[in-house]
C-alpha cells in the first residue's frame, strides 16, 4: 500500500514536472489559442494592456463557487471595464467529461454571465502547460511590458464554498497596483482548486 502512495505521489511530481514554468518577473510566454467562437488570440498583440489568465473548469467546485457567488464575475468586469484583457484558459482534453464544446461553452459563457474578455478552447493543453498550470482557479497577471508579475491563487480563502469577496483577492490587488504604477505586493502564491484536466 505504501509503494502505491508512494508512486502515486511520484507520478503527481512527474506531472507537474512536465508542465512549463512560466517566472515571476520574465517575460511571460508568447502563445497563440483559439477562442470558442473562433476568434485567434496572440499574447504579444495585447502588449501595452495588463493581461489576466485564468485557469477554468466550471465542474470544479473551486472554480465552479467563485461562478456562483458572482464573484469572479464582478472582478472580470472591474478589470475589463479599466482596459484589462481578461482569458479564461480551459485546458480540459476534449475525451473527460468536463470538455465544453465551443456550442455548450457559449451557452455556459451566457447562463454564467461571464464578463471576460474571451474563453480560449485550450484542449490541447498547450497553453496550460506553456504557463504551468495546475488548478482551476490558477490565475496569472502579466503587465503592459508583457512581464509575468503574479501567479498563484486568486485569493488567500480556498474553500469551496462561502463568498469568496470576504477574501484576500491576489489578482484585484495586482491589477490595482499596476494601474496607479506600483509594485505587485504579493508576487507568487500556492494556487488551489482541482487539477488541471490534461490529456495524458
Amino acid at each position: 500500500m505504501k509503494t502505491r502512495v508512494l508512486s502515486a505521489v511520484a507520478g503527481l511530481c512527474c506531472a507537474f514536472l512536465a508542465l512549463g514554468d512560466a517566472k515571476v518577473g520574465q517575460p511571460a510566454p508568447d502563445f497563440t489559442g483559439t477562442d470558442i467562437n473562433g476568434k485567434t488570440h496572440k499574447l504579444s498583440d495585447y502588449k501595452g494592456k495588463i493581461v489576466v489568465l485564468e485557469a477554468y473548469n466550471s465542474d470544479c467546485p473551486f472554480c465552479a463557487n467563485h461562478y456562483k457567488t458572482g464573484a469572479m464575475q464582478g472582478l472580470q468586469q472591474s478589470a475589463v471595464s479599466k482596459g484589462v484583457v481578461w482569458l479564461i484558459v480551459n485546458s480540459v482534453n476534449a475525451k473527460h467529461p468536463s470538455y465544453r464544446k465551443p456550442e455548450a461553452a457559449r451557452k455556459e459563457f451566457a447562463d454564467f454571465g461571464i464578463k471576460a474578455t474571451a474563453w480560449i478552447d485550450d484542449n490541447s493543453g498547450t497553453i496550460g502547460k506553456l504557463y504551468g498550470m495546475k488548478t482551476t482557479p490558477h490565475m496569472f497577471v502579466i503587465n503592459q511590458q508583457g512581464v509575468l508579475v503574479y501567479q498563484g491563487a486568486i485569493d488567500d480563502r480556498p474553500a469551496s464554498s462561502g463568498d469568496p469577496r470576504t477574501a484576500r483577492n491576489f489578482v484585484k490587488a495586482a491589477i490595482e497596483s499596476l494601474l496607479v504604477g506600483k509594485p505587485v505586493p504579493t508576487p507568487e502564491t500556492q494556487p488551489y482548486g482541482c487539477g488541471v484536466k490534461y490529456a495524458e
